[in-house]
């Protein structure tokens, strides 16, 4: 392997190394799922200073490897388990290119050798700058903070530049956005070498998921959820199969869904099976924004002044859907009909929003809902707004009602619908409830409530129908309670189904799978929920 440009970014799975035993599972593991490379975390051999037999299992799990491997002993401060002497990880470094399968590439902290010039002068006659098969290991020079972006980021990348001997430079730091990945992005259009750019923690996905397109040597994958190294670290089988990780190159599209919270989403599920279905080359992503106008605007602006990003799309979602329309508004857009008149958007494609709720809201209305008559839409947000609007243009008599009364109002006055005061009197008269809220929402504020309580709910017309918009998951409290009192419902996926494939439609101009949408939904739901 050389450590010039790849013909491709590969993908290293870190794998912890305080159980031999699992280690090595896992990393037979992680080349079966299609990984590059293991990085052997080797700090997690050691339990204290003079570990001779720390010093023999890192041995053995470098020469044991499935996979060509990175050798790792993070030092705490760096946000590993290594507290020994420098000394002593230079035995391990001295060690390593004698074994019969050494090493690729060496991970070696810059604030270590800067530390020690001596220290710095042996690391980097130990390793060579090709990294060749049949030569000493690539040295990869690394930096990290798990705290934020440094403020003094800049002068440290000329600090790793400056070590001579460096094969690889890697910098990795916590995200405070999206932004800070668009940072990353620039910085590796100005390698001076292989380098290696990452964002940490939730906002950072996208720098993991879109190395390749922005050519970054390496990217990281864990080999479970449950053992990731640093924040943020998707699955290998994740990156390789949901996002199509080796399927996005430099032209490809980026697509996601914007809002808070947005781990949950099933959106990039089948919108990538959805691309991958039709060809089309584009990729879609959680985009997490922290709620508020201020924050909505600075990221939309970012993404789409960023040209080599080719932000082509996104889904809306909460707390973001007025904000999308007020965007659009602003910056003198197209609104299709049902966002102008509803002042929220769930879809944005080519300097235009659409609405694709209101039209799912009401297949599925028709779908299960003998006639119009009377409806009681609880919640007062993006999704309230959208079922309230939608009934009403159906010919439904609809009231609405929100914890929070002056919100309901409000809407009930925007909308010339009525304002349901009584919770109680509402539901008695109702023949549909719709909960618009996200109570019942897996990662949400309330996970295992429900918007009304049981012996409301039982209050309701026998032949009444429940329509919850929560889809994750598919069986939310409130559907569970509904079927047992013998009421009908219209669960979330089925409205997630709807919506999201107008989006895909839009976006590719072809008809969508949605076979294969609900068939995505459902066998996941029912993962998750077992």
């Amino acid at each position: 392997m050389s450590t010039d440009r790849p013909r491709r970014t590969l993908v290293a799975t870190p794998i912890r190394a305080g159980d031999p035993a699992r280690a090595l599972e896992q990393a037979e593991l992680a080349a079966m799922a299609g990984a590059d490379l293991v990085e052997w975390r080797l700090d997690e051999c050691f339990r204290g200073a003079g570990d001779r037999e720390g010093l023999d299992v890192a041995a053995m799990l470098v020469s044991r490897s499935p996979l060509p491997c990175i050798a790792t002993c993070r030092l705490e401060r760096e946000g590993g388990a290594y507290a020994g002497e420098d000394a002593e990880r230079l035995e391990l470094y001295e060690r390593l290119p004698g074994l019969d399968a050494p090493p690729r590439l060496i991970d070696v902290e810059l604030a270590s050798l800067e530390r020690d010039d001596r220290f710095r002068a042996a690391v980097e006659r130990l390793a060579g700058r090709s990294a060749a098969p049949d030569g000493a290991p690539g040295l990869i020079v690394s930096m990290h903070d798990f705290q934020g972006r440094p403020a003094n980021l800049m002068r440290r990348l000329a600090d790793l530049r400056a070590i001579d001997g460096a094969s690889v430079l890697k910098f990795a730091f916590r995200a405070r956005s999206l932004r800070d990945n668009l940072e990353c992005f620039d910085l590796l259009a100005e390698r001076d070498r292989p380098m290696i750019a990452l964002a940490m923690g939730e906002f950072g996905l996208m720098s993991r998921v879109l190395a390749g397109k922005f050519g970054a040597f390496l990217t990281f994958a864990s080999p479970t959820r449950d053992d990731a190294t640093a924040p943020g670290q998707p699955t290998v089988s994740e990156l390789l199969g949901r996002y199509r990780f080796h399927a996005i190159g430099g032209r490809t599209r980026l697509y996601g869904v914007i809002g808070h919270p947005v781990a949950h989403s099933l959106s990039p599920l089948v919108h990538n099976a959805g691309f991958e279905s039709v060809s089309h080359d584009g990729v879609y992503l959680p985009l997490p924004v922290v709620p508020g106008w201020e924050p909505f605007k600075a990221t939309m602006h970012a993404l789409l002044a960023h040209e080599a990003l080719g932000f082509a799309g996104a889904s809306v979602t909460l707390p973001h859907k007025e904000h999308a329309a007020r965007f659009a508004r602003e910056e003198g857009w197209r609104l299709d009909a049902d966002a102008r008149d509803l002042g929220a958007a769930n879809t944005i494609l080519d300097e235009r929003v659409l609405n694709t709720d209101t039209n799912a809201i009401a297949a599925c209305v028709r779908e299960h809902c003998d006639g119009a008559t009377r409806a009681l839409v609880i919640g007062a947000g993006g999704a309230g707004r959208a079922a309230a609007w939608t009934l009403r243009e159906a010919g439904w008599s609809v009231a609405v009602w929100n914890r929070t009364p002056e919100r309901a109002r409000t809407l009930a006055s925007e909308l010339g619908v009525a304002h349901a005061k009584d919770i109680y009197g509402a539901i008695v008269d109702a023949k549909l409830i719709v909960n618009a809220t996200p109570v019942g929402m897996r990662g949400g504020p309330d996970p295992e409530g429900t918007p009304v309580p049981d012996d409301l709910l039982a209050s309701s017309p026998a032949d009444a129908v429940v329509f919850d918009t929560v889809y994750v998951p598919a069986e939310t409290p409130l559907i569970r309670r509904a079927r047992g009192l013998g009421r009908r419902v219209i669960d979330g996926a089925e409205m997630f189904v709807g919506q999201a494939a107008l989006q895909f439609e839009a976006w590719t101009g072809l008809p969508a799978p949605e076979a294969l949408f609900d068939r995505a939904v459902r066998e996941e739901l029912a993962e998750t929920r077992g």
